[in-house]
């Protein structure tokens, strides 16, 4: 029952962090301090990014690298935390289900390990039923022995009280 309940709960908040993306895409730009902020990591980002792309193409990396402007970089910021908070949640989410799986799979292998261990036991108890009936059947073989056939069958050997003769 809850396992459905935790997957439904996810995906609505799959659903609601993009629009909450798109919010703080909105709002990044209107607080000064803020402001600065995203555009101090923008400008990061953006020569970060472009070394990178010199030296996968193979081109100098010792160049200056041209700052964005200051729109260009306030969306480009607030389009970093915008999926970056996506992506986040989308992780959180995936780690959350994968740890619940894992402890899921523990008590599933816990339970067995209980079974099994269940099952060893009930062996051990049959074996040693066993080992007592074969001992049971060996004496009652050498006692049978010691008897003769007749007693196989439990047959009476008749004595002279047990058989009543009528003299007619």
């Amino acid at each position: 029952m809850i396992l459905p309940v935790f997957k439904l709960g996810t995906l609505a908040l799959k659903t609601l962090c993009k629009p909450i993306g798109n919010r703080i895409k909105k709002q990044a730009g209107f607080h000064p301090k803020f402001r600065q902020s995203i555009i101090n990591i923008a400008q990061a980002n953006h020569r970060f990014t472009t070394n990178l792309q010199r030296r996968i193409y193979g081109h100098a990396t010792d160049v200056v690298i041209r700052p964005l402007n200051e729109e260009k970089a306030v969306q480009a910021a607030a389009d970093l935390l915008g999926e970056l908070f996506v992506f986040t949640v989308a992780g959180v989410a995936v780690i959350f289900e994968v740890q619940r799986s894992s402890r899921s799979e523990a008590r599933k292998e816990e339970m067995r390990r209980q079974e099994l261990e269940v099952l060893k036991q009930r062996d051990e108890e049959l074996a040693i039923e066993i080992e007592h009936l074969k001992n049971k059947l060996v004496e009652m073989e050498r006692l049978n022995k010691e008897r003769g056939f007749g007693s196989v069958f439990n047959f009476r050997h008749p004595k002279g009280n047990d058989i009543e003769t009528k003299d007619a």
